[in-house]
């Protein structure tokens, strides 16, 4: 669902491969080689990512890779993060809304950042919904 296709692209004015994502146009990266790029580009879809929250737009999910692509896959908090992000959008909730249900703090919700997975857990219980995580053969 989020784990998102990117494409390189050899950058003529510089030694290195510049980065691009379809679903999140808003990224951009660059790498030494294709192994410093995708290390690179994990760090640049955290960056996109907060843009979608400054915003307040849900985050997009990924679309099927195409020929060419390689295809980046998310921590699993991250994942958790973004789904919890969409469901405050659907809802039309703001982070002191969220906070006032979960009875916290403001400065103790800060998604796209510091939460830990038993945090995210708590916030998406208290929105009806639980976490599932399934573990998949490395491809």
């Amino acid at each position: 669902m989020y784990d998102y296709a990117i494409r390189f692209e050899e950058d003529p004015s510089a030694a290195g491969l510049a980065v691009y994502c379809r679903d999140l146009p808003e990224l951009n990266s660059f790498g030494d080689d294709r192994a410093h790029a995708i290390t690179e580009t994990l760090d640049a879809i955290d960056t996109t990512l907060s843009l979608y929250v400054d915003d307040r737009r849900a985050i997009p999910p990924a679309s099927a890779a195409e020929a060419g692509e390689h295809v980046v896959h998310l921590p699993t908090v991250t994942v958790a993060k973004i789904v919890l992000w969409n469901e405050m959008v659907r809802r039309g909730m703001r982070k002191a809304d969220l906070c006032r249900l979960l009875e916290v703090n403001p400065v103790q919700v800060d998604f796209l950042h510091t939460s830990k997975m038993e945090q995210l857990e708590a916030a998406l219980a208290a929105l009806g919904l639980r976490l599932s995580v399934s573990v998949l053969a490395a491809a």
